[in-house]
């Protein structure tokens, strides 16, 4: 079940102080995230591996962001946001 957490982070990747909305799970700039959830929002998962943007695809308009645990293997799916820069998302996709 989704739980909304609206808290600001730095990221661990790339440095970037990210402000978050309640739903921003992954750095608008470079797109890593950290492996902070079992399920979205709890933050219960105890690994907190960073989370490398491994793919992206698009279905029906809606991009995503596939995330891949650097530490532990986990994959998860998260939709990107506005403010997400688009020629990353972009460049993921190719991968």
């Amino acid at each position: 079940m989704f739980k909304k957490v609206t808290e600001n982070f730095v990221c661990e990747h790339c440095g970037r102080e990210v402000v978050g909305n309640g739903y921003t799970n992954h750095c608008s700039k470079c797109l890593w995230s950290k492996h902070v959830d079992v399920d979205p929002g709890d933050r219960l998962e105890t690994c907190q591996g960073l989370m490398e943007p491994i793919s992206a695809e698009e279905s029906g308009g809606e991009w995503s962001l596939i995330h891949q645990c650097q530490k532990c293997g986990f994959v998860r799916k998260n939709k990107i946001s506005k403010e997400d820069n688009f020629r990353e998302v972009i460049k993921v996709s190719r991968k």
